[in-house]
């Protein structure tokens, strides 16, 4: 698995490594970007790579890499964005035959008389040494106070969908906070619809693209029910799970029915502090998860395999996470003495995600509708009473972060 592949690779790092993270201004956990210094030494030449020191980092800069990135026009196209060079026909021995620095620039003349110039902000950004201090997502970790106390106004119907300074706002409290409302939509599933694709593309997947159900038991899941549900995250058992989970509520008359979401990132931090051994398990063991419908209108088989936790190899940032207890399959990836190990891991992270300071409780009437991260927060419900009707639908990560970055956000 990937996890075990990395294992080996993560542990050179420095194992006392941590997550960058900084405190905003309110005090939240907010992860950063690190920033360097415009300053710049003569490239020192070794045997199968050049050393530059930028703004008191020294880079470490492959000679066989260095080729592969030129952005010249015969080896890169600035119109598609796309690479000419052909890396399969670079000299794995190349060096260059003369170096420079010039105006904050490394020129680099390759043997033949190819000419390769780079901005020393660019390779400092894009070095390992600036990769493994920089986060891939800013996020600001919370808990119900937190959260509480940021005061964040949801969208608005009208403006969310007329005004792009709307919508970039939105994108920008989602990719902070893992979780997004969109308030006075019309209780309809045509009106959630429209304002879904707003923001991304609808995944088409086994229950359909656009969904409303309410709890008929219609489909061989708890959640068409009108039991509690504990936290987790869906779709477990995909390979790649659901990116965004929405919910409209367009109808409940009775009681009860309260949505619980729980920050997973938060969690896996405080995991990490506790117990840096256990948060390093849950990154390293496949667990297979599985979906088994076997009904009059619906037949499916699902799995999907993955760790607990997924972290960046290079920075151990944790970009997901997959807990779901109802749909967690049999525990037949590892040898025995690994099995209690897990356990004891799986335990420790359940115990911070189940304290009650950690649990957001928000009550979904008609006309909010709720973003929810999927692979960050979880979420669960409290039981109900009467008939309560839902309709939703999930997502496209990578389209999701794309329209963030269409508007410059950090995603």
């Amino acid at each position: 698995m990937f996890a075990f592949l990395c294992k080996n690779f993560r542990r050179t790092l420095n194992q006392a490594q941590q997550s960058p993270v900084l405190r905003s201004p309110l005090g939240h956990k907010l992860q950063t970007r690190a920033c360097v210094a415009p300053a710049a030494a003569a490239p020192l030449l070794k045997e199968d790579h050049l050393v530059v020191n930028y703004g008191g980092t020294l880079m470490h800069l492959n000679y066989v890499w260095l080729r592969d990135h030129c952005r010249s026009a015969s080896s890169y196209n600035n119109k598609t964005n796309q690479r000419n060079i052909d890396t399969g026909s670079i000299d794995l021995d190349i060096r260059p035959d003369h170096t420079a620095v010039k105006d904050d620039n490394l020129i680099l003349t390759w043997p033949g008389g190819q000419v390769s110039q780079y901005s020393l902000s660019w390779l400092s950004e894009n070095s390992y040494e600036g990769k493994k201090t920089s986060t891939v997502q800013p996020r600001i970790l919370w808990n119900s106070d937190v959260y509480n106390n940021a005061n964040i106004a949801p969208a608005k119907w009208e403006t969310f969908m007329s005004r792009d300074d709307e919508l970039k706002k939105f994108l920008h409290n989602y990719i902070l906070y893992g979780i997004a409302f969109v308030d006075n939509v019309p209780a309809t599933v045509e009106a959630t619809e429209a304002v879904v694709r707003r923001v991304s593309l609808i995944r088409e997947t086994t229950y359909g693209g656009m969904w409303s159900f309410t709890s008929d038991h219609s489909r061989g899941d708890t959640a068409y029910s009108q039991l509690a549900l504990d936290r987790h995250t869906d779709t477990s058992y995909f390979y790649e799970p659901c990116g965004i989970q929405v919910f409209h509520c367009l109808k409940h008359d009775g009681t009860g029915g309260r949505t619980l979401l729980v920050d997973g990132f938060h969690a896996a931090e405080k995991l990490r502090q506790q117990s840096p051994k256990n948060f390093e398990l849950l990154t390293n063991v496949p667990i297979r998860h599985e979906y088994i419908e076997n009904s009059d209108n619906h037949r499916n088989h699902m799995h999907g395999i993955g760790p607990v936790l997924n972290v960046y190899p290079w920075n151990n940032e944790v970009y997901m996470i997959r807990y779901n207890n109802y749909d967690r399959s049999v525990i037949n990836t590892v040898p025995h003495d690994v099995v209690k190990q897990w356990y004891v891991a799986h335990r420790e992270l359940t115990t911070v995600l189940r304290q009650p300071e950690n649990e957001l409780w928000v009550k979904l009437t008609p006309g909010k509708v709720i973003f929810i991260d999927n692979w960050r927060v979880m979420h669960g419900r409290e039981s109900f009473t009467g008939l309560r009707q839902l309709c939703g639908c999930y997502l496209t990560r990578d389209d999701v972060l794309s329209a963030a970055r269409g508007f410059n956000l950090q995603a």
